[in-house]
C-alpha cells in the first residue's frame, strides 16, 4: 500500500482542535518540524501534546506554544524554553512532568498494547506518591495535582504502576522511508521518534528520503511500517532544514595563539 501524501498540509488537515498528540525529537533534534509548521498553519488548537520536551521559544513545538494552541504538555522536562516555564508557572498551561525512561516507555507500551507497567523509576517521590503539580493558580498556589500510584513489589524491589499513553496522531522526521511506511532514523535523531510513531492512532511520517519498497534492509528498519498511515516526502530545502538548539564554537588555534593566517 503507497502511503505516501503530497504534502504535509495534506498530510494534517484531518487534525482537529482537542486532539493528543506524540511528537518525535529531542530539542530540535529529530523533531518533524515541517509537520508542525503545518499543524501551525492549519489551524489546530487547545492540543495535548505528547514530547520528550516542548522545543524552544520560536522552534519546533514552541510555535505552537507560543501562540497558546497547545492546553497540555505530558514531557520530562521544560528545558530551555522560556515561553514553556511562564505558561506553566503562570497556570496557562497543563503539564505532567514524567522521568524520561519512563516516557520512552508509556508510549512504547501504548504502541504495544499493553495498558500499564510496573517501574522502580520514581518510588518514593512525588513520580509516585502524588502531588506534582500538573497547573498552578495564576497566584502560584496549586491548581492541580498528580494522583497517588499503586506501588507493589517485585523481587524485593518497590515499583510504580505507570499508564501506558496512546494518542490520536503521532508525527516523527525519518532520514528514509519507503512508500509502505518503513523507516530509518539517523543516530541521535532517532530518539523518542519510533516511540512515539508506535503510540498514535494515525501516525504521519516526514521522510527526508523516500526510497522504493525494498531497498531498505529488514533488519536495518527502525520503525516498520504496520505503525505508520502517512509518508510524506520532504523536498531538499525541508530536508536540509535541521536547527541548531544551541551553538557552541571554540576559537581556532590560530586566534589562541596569535599566529596569522
Amino acid at each position: 500500500m503507497d502511503k505516501t501524501v503530497p504534502s504535509a498540509a495534506e498530510a494534517v488537515a484531518d487534525i482537529p482542535d482537542g486532539a493528543s498528540l506524540a511528537v518525535g525529537g529531542f530539542g530540535l533534534s529529530g523533531i518533524p518540524a515541517i509537520l508542525i509548521d503545518a499543524i501551525f498553519a492549519q489551524g489546530a488548537s487547545d492540543l495535548t501534546v505528547v514530547s520528550n520536551n516542548c522545543g524552544v521559544d520560536g522552534a519546533g513545538l514552541g510555535v505552537l506554544l507560543g501562540k497558546g494552541r497547545i492546553r497540555r504538555v505530558i514531557a520530562s522536562y521544560v528545558g530551555e524554553n522560556k515561553e514553556f516555564a511562564r505558561q506553566f508557572l503562570s497556570g496557562e498551561l497543563e503539564v505532567e512532568l514524567t522521568p524520561q525512561g519512563t516516557l520512552a516507555e508509556r508510549l512504547r507500551a501504548g504502541g504495544s498494547g499493553i495498558g500499564a507497567f510496573f517501574t522502580p523509576t520514581g518510588v518514593g517521590t512525588q513520580v509516585a506518591d502524588g502531588g506534582l503539580p500538573w497547573r498552578y493558580h495564576p497566584d502560584g498556589s496549586v491548581a492541580i495535582a498528580s494522583p497517588a500510584k499503586e506501588v507493589r513489589e517485585f523481587g524485593g524491589r518497590r515499583q510504580v504502576l505507570e499508564e501506558a499513553i496512546v494518542t490520536d496522531y503521532a508525527l516523527v522526521r525519518a532520514a528514509k522511508a519507503d512508500p509502505h511506511g518503513n523507516a530509518v532514523f539517523h543516530a541521535a535523531a532517532r530518539n523518542f521518534n519510533p516511540n512515539a510513531a508506535m503510540a498514535g492512532r494515525v501516525t504521519i511520517v516526514e521522510a527526508e528520503e523516500i526510497v522504493p519498497v525494498g531497498t531498505l534492509d529488514p533488519d536495518a528498519v527502525h520503525l516498520p511500517g504496520i505503525f505508520v498511515h502517512r509518508v510524506v516526502p520532504l523536498t531538499p530545502e525541508q530536508a536540509a532544514r535541521k536547527d541548531i538548539e544551541k551553538r557552541t564554537t571554540r576559537p581556532t588555534p590560530s586566534s589562541t595563539t596569535g599566529a596569522s593566517t
